[in-house]
């Protein structure tokens, strides 16, 4: 009998929504488990004292003890990258892999991946973060061909307070985003509950609505040789595994374009 996949994943210590979020994705996907790895992190700033919550030697030891579990793929469940630089990602990734012998991904590098591959335009970028750490985010994405073209922040820092955004509010910011017009909406943070509203969303605008959580967990399934399909009602990330360029959600993007 072939064992269940098990994936890993760093989560930061404050975090309330990545786990039943993760969770309620992967129910009725027997030969799959999902295991967690916590390191403190507790605010996101631009400070000295918060930039040095995400120093590679604390991330790397709760690395070394989700390998303990022997999981088959170690993902940095967050997006520190995004106003850290990619580079970061990249560099730690090695590291993990390094450590463990266990194969890495990340949110940041993920959604590089995957905004590329659906060739996104104008990107519509939600987060709950401050306005200082937002320019930084839309700055380094900028520069890595992944353009900003509207933004929705909540000027929050407490990293436990981005789980209390109800779902409807996150929506509702996702909803104004696309109506400014852009190809692809993206929920960037990891503790903020987009994923349930992705799917609605998508049918109503024929947008693809990204979230950081299932964005992790495509990942995950990918690097794990996993059908990401599987994952049923989250949104045409899974239901569309392939994401062919600039066809996300059967064709939508593409008529719409056309249209415009």
């Amino acid at each position: 009998m072939t064992r269940p996949v098990r994936l890993g994943m760093l989560t930061p210590s404050s975090n309330t929504a990545l786990e039943p979020i993760t969770y309620a994705m992967l129910a009725g996907v027997g030969d799959v488990s999902v295991h967690f790895s916590r390191f403190k992190v507790t605010e996101i700033a631009l400070s000295d004292s918060a930039l040095r919550q995400f120093d590679a030697s604390e991330i790397l030891r709760a690395a070394e003890l989700l390998a303990h579990a022997k999981v088959d793929v170690i993902a940095w469940n967050g997006t520190s990258a995004s106003w850290l630089g990619f580079d970061r990602d990249e560099r730690l990734c090695e590291q993990i892999t390094a450590s463990t012998g266990i194969k890495a991904c990340t949110t940041v590098l993920a959604y590089r991946d995957l905004l590329r591959r659906i060739g996104a335009r104008r990107i519509g970028l939600v987060t709950p973060y401050r306005k200082d750490v937002q320019d930084r985010i839309i700055a380094n994405w900028n520069a890595e061909g992944l353009h900003c073209f509207a933004e929705r922040h909540l000027s929050l820092q407490d990293n436990f307070s981005f789980a209390e955004v109800r779902e409807a509010e996150v929506a509702t910011l996702i909803e104004e985003v696309v109506r400014e017009g852009c190809d692809a909406a993206v929920v960037l943070c990891t503790n903020m509950r987009g994923a349930g509203a992705a799917a609605r969303l998508e049918r109503e605008f024929g947008v693809p609505v990204l979230d950081s959580i299932a964005v992790t967990l495509w990942a995950c399934l990918r690097a794990t040789g996993h059908d990401p399909s599987r994952i049923l009602g989250w949104g045409s990330l899974f239901t569309n595994p392939d994401l062919r360029a600039n066809v996300a959600i059967e064709g939508n993007i593409e008529m719409k374009a056309n249209r415009d």
